[in-house]
């Protein structure tokens, strides 16, 4: 996989920014800033909410990243659905989240200690908090969650925002090292696989080891197509 410097475009005014730079620039963005004071749309009643920004990475594959927000009386099972929707889903296994010592999980064993995922984000995510999260407990991709800040702000629904993500990693075939397409879920697990169109064709592992190179930390897993 590649790991040269991250860069990743601003959701608001679409800059193209290095990874180590984003907060700073979120955080000072005009276009951001200008939306704080529109008024919120929809017909559901306006309330105030604390939004927590989190940044999200993969763990083991940091150059994929994003900075997301999310309000404070959403659960962990909403922040859980965004995550699957954007990065995970393949064949609906089962997550959990690991904040501090306590488990939270989609399908909680209580005797094990852990908990469901209802609980608010805000409760759980504060100054200092670090969280894991995995999807498939058997080829699991996991992802790290920081806390970044907060705002108090009035919104009426309870979705997760996108601040700004990865732009897609420059991956290339490991025979010719043209623009890699597609991915060889057997030969991943050795750090090789990565096939440009042409080389895709006649791979020894056959087209059903084959996956679309996506931008996700979960590429070439199980069956992910992004």
């Amino acid at each position: 996989m590649a790991r040269k410097i991250s860069r990743g475009k601003c959701a608001f005014c679409e800059q193209i920014v290095a990874k180590n730079a984003i907060t700073k620039h979120l955080s000072a963005c005009e276009k951001r800033l200008a939306q704080w004071n529109q008024p919120p749309v929809g017909k559901a009643k306006l309330r105030q909410v604390a939004l927590i920004h989190l940044l999200v990475e993969g763990r083991d594959l940091p150059q994929y990243w994003m900075h997301i927000e999310i309000p404070g009386d959403a659960s962990l099972r909403h922040l859980d659905d965004f995550l699957r929707g954007i990065w995970l889903e393949c064949c609906g296994h089962l997550s959990a989240f690991t904040i501090g010592d306590q488990r939270y999980s989609v399908m909680p064993e209580p005797g094990y200690g852990e908990r469901g995922m209802a609980v608010k984000v805000g409760s759980v995510f504060s100054p200092g908090t670090a969280a894991l999260h995995e999807y498939d407990f058997g080829s699991t991709t996991e992802l790290t969650l920081k806390y970044v800040d907060k705002r108090e702000t009035s919104t009426r629904g309870i979705e997760v925002s996108l601040l700004a993500r990865n732009e897609a990693p420059e991956l290339v075939c490991d025979i010719c090292g043209a623009p890699a397409t597609q991915i060889c879920t057997q030969c991943v697990w050795e750090d090789r696989g990565l096939l440009c169109e042409q080389h895709a064709v006649d791979h020894e592992c056959g087209e059903e080891m084959l996956l679309p190179v996506v931008n996700s930390p979960r590429v070439g897993v199980c069956g992910y197509t992004g």
